[in-house]
This record gives C-alpha cells, structure tokens and sequence, in this order.
C-alpha cells in the first residue's frame, strides 16, 4: 500500500501530482493519467491505493518484473561499497561484466553506457571510425543504411534519419551521412549499399512502429548484402533483445549474426540506465583512448546490476517463459473480436484494432480504468509487453481486460 502524505488529500492525491507534473514538467510524453507509488513484479500500485496489471514493462526495460528480489539485492549490495569511480580509474566490476556480457552474447568486446540512445550513438561513431580507419572509405563520405519507421533514439544525430515527423520536425539541422530503406524490403537495401557504406543499422522488430517483424529472407538479405560489400551490420536489440521474443537476441530468430549489438533497457534490470555496444574485436577495438568515454557508462552499481541481469539470462528461464506465454498471449490475441491483426514475437505483440474500434489511446485509456496499464504505439495499434515472469493467470487477466474494451 503506498504511504500516504498526511498534508495531502487522499481523495485527490493523483490530481496534485499530475498538476504538479503539468506545471513543471516539460511536456516531451503523453502519459496516462495515473501516478504510480509501488510496484512489484508484474503489479503497480497508485498513490491512491489502486493496483494495476502492468502490460508494458517500461518498453522492456522491466524484462523481469519490479524489483526483481536477485536484482535488488545486487543494487544494495553494491550501493554499500561502490557506486561511482568515473572511467578515470579501474574498479572490481567492469571487467567482469564485460567477460560476462560477450560470453553470453557471443561476442568479442564491450563499450558500456548509459541509455539507449548512447549506444546507438556509440555504435554509430564505431562503424565510421571502422569504415574510414578499415575499409578505406574516404574521410567524411562513410553512409550509414538505415531502415523508414525506425526508432533508435531521440538524439540529434537519430532523429536526423527518422522518418516520424513528430521526432524529425523542427530539429535539424540535421545530421548527414544516412540512406533511408523501406523496412523489410531487402531489395532496397540492396541497390542503396555501396563501397561507401560503413554499416546497416536495423531493429529485428521495430517496437515503435507497432511491433513489425519483417520477412523471414530480410535479414539474411542484409548480412549478406554487408558481406560482399565490406559492410558491417548492426542490430538495435534495445527493445527486442534479452530475452523478450523468446531468444536472446531477437536476430537470432532468423539465424544472423550482427558485427555490432546495441543492448539497453532490460540490461538495467529496472533499476537504472545500463546500455552496451557489443561486437567484433576489431571493430569495437578501433576506438583508442580519449576518442570516446562517458563518466558513468560501466559504473560500479550499473556494472553490478547488469552482471545479475546476465546471471538470470543465462539460465534461459525467461527465454523459455516468453516462447511459452508469447504463444498462448498471440493464439489468445488472434482471436479477439475488433482485432485486425496480432504482430510480434514471444511477450510482445502489435495489437492493431480493427475499423471502427477504439484508438489506441482510447483503448489504453479504458484498460487504464479496468485496471491494466499498457500504451498505444501509432494510431490504432496497442503494444502489450508484460514483464517475462508474469503468472499465466495473470497474463489472461490482462487478455480478458483487452478482449472486454475492445467487445464495446
């Protein structure tokens, strides 16, 4: 039960915080109008006592529900001796969660950072350092082939190669080097690469986008378009990786190999932002001292939290939990009336609402009063993303509450 604040209230105690969060607050999100105080596993509790069913687990970031009993401790353990050094100095956790991390990746080397958006930015620097140092690309003309509808961030450099106006518009100007392809459709991938490219960034599954999985031949097309143009691949896992689709890495789903991984969210455990770009030797290895760094990427707490995220990824417990529930939330989903189509993979789904149904929001809205929590991704489409160890019972419930806004 949260802890009520005697000068507040009770009765009104949201609407205080939301109009403190108008007043104050930029106004970047549209959230809904709850204000959650507590939280555990799959379940949130609201400053007036109300619990809801958590159906979207911070975009993934909540891969193993809140406050995760092996990830807490983790935090508090390390919170007691260690919790910042900069990268001016070595410290007892980094170089164990980066052998930690590539050997469950399958990888060479690790860069750790902090949010997703850096990771990007990271491995964006790294594919053209690599292109020019490498490949021989000439300075200043290395192209980076990026995929139409993508989300990787909302930095400067990313939002100059989206093509969401809502996250382009009136930002630039913008950042060159970049050649945008329809998203499943390797064939325009493959008449835009050249001896210039340094890389092709790609999600496996755009979140954003309303869960789109491409083609079963799209990237096998691409690893292969990279390799016979000296082109490195890089997949953007931070919402699709860690086990959310019943892999460790969403890719893997169609067999390919990236030369670069971004890795965030999950990563973090829920507890704060941890993110990596994991990779190749001599590709990650072309950064040099001074050419690159963040004061609190690969911090002591962030690097004691991600070796526990790592310890529970490794078992393959959650991968197994999100094929098994992921096939019974997608024949459950596919089933409903005023749904138009289900997309996705394991415990993550693109629910798009048929004609004539709620929008999104309007959806998101009335399951918010039924006591669920997810969010609309573009108009008409629902993205459901419960936490990994949510309970099957708890997971119908969910569906149920889905399945009654949508009847209306």
């Amino acid at each position: 039960m949260a802890t009520v604040h005697p000068h507040l209230d009770t009765q009104s105690r949201a609407e205080e915080f939301l109009a403190l969060d108008e007043r104050y607050s930029a106004h970047n999100y549209h959230p809904l109008p709850v204000v959650i105080a507590e939280a555990e596993g799959a379940w949130m509790t609201d400053v007036d006592g109300r619990r809801y069913l958590d159906f979207l687990a911070g975009y993934s970031a909540l891969n193993f529900g809140h406050r995760h009993p092996d990830l807490i401790a983790a935090a508090t353990e390390q919170l007691g001796r260690l919790t910042l050094t900069s990268r001016a100095f070595h410290h007892d956790q980094l170089g164990p969660f980066c052998r930690e991390l590539a050997e469950l990746t399958g990888t060479d080397r690790v860069l750790p950072m902090n949010s997703g958006a850096e990771a990007v930015e990271s491995a964006i620097k790294i594919a053209r350092k690599w292109a020019y140092q490498v490949k021989g690309v000439p300075e200043n003309q290395a192209e980076i082939i990026v995929a139409g509808s993508n989300f990787h961030g909302r930095t400067t450099t990313i939002v100059s190669f989206s093509t969401d106006p809502e996250a382009r518009a009136e930002f630039g100007p913008y950042t060159p080097g970049f050649t945008v392809t329809s998203y499943g459709d390797a064939s325009s991938v493959e008449a835009a690469i050249s001896e210039r490219t340094a890389a092709v960034l790609v999600e496996p599954i755009q979140g954003e986008a309303g869960v789109i999985v491409p083609p079963a031949d799209y990237l096998p097309r691409l690893r292969r378009a990279c390799d016979e143009h000296g082109a490195l691949l890089i997949c953007d896992e931070i919402q699709s990786g860690l086990a959310r689709t019943g892999e460790l890495l969403a890719s893997a789903h169609d067999g390919v190999r990236a030369d670069l991984y971004t890795l965030g969210k999950a990563l973090g455990g829920g507890i704060l932002p941890v993110s990596a770009v994991v990779g190749r030797d001599d590709v990650i290895g072309v950064l040099q001292p001074g050419q690159h760094g963040s004061t609190f990427g690969g911090n002591p707490l962030a690097a004691a939290v991600g070796r526990a995220v790592i310890r529970l990824l490794s078992t393959g417990e959650f991968q197994q939990r999100s094929r098994e529930l992921g096939a019974h939330l997608h024949e459950r989903l596919a089933g409903l009336s005023g749904v138009a189509e289900v997309r996705g993979r394991g415990l993550w789904a693109g629910v798009e609402i048929a004609p004539g149904g709620p929008t999104g929001r309007q959806a998101s809205e009335a399951l918010m009063a039924g006591g669920v929590l997810c969010k609309e991704t573009q108009a008409t489409t629902l993205r459901i993303a419960p936490p990994l160890t949510i309970t099957r019972d708890d997971l119908d419930t969910g569906i149920d509450a889905i399945a009654e806004v949508l009847a209306k």
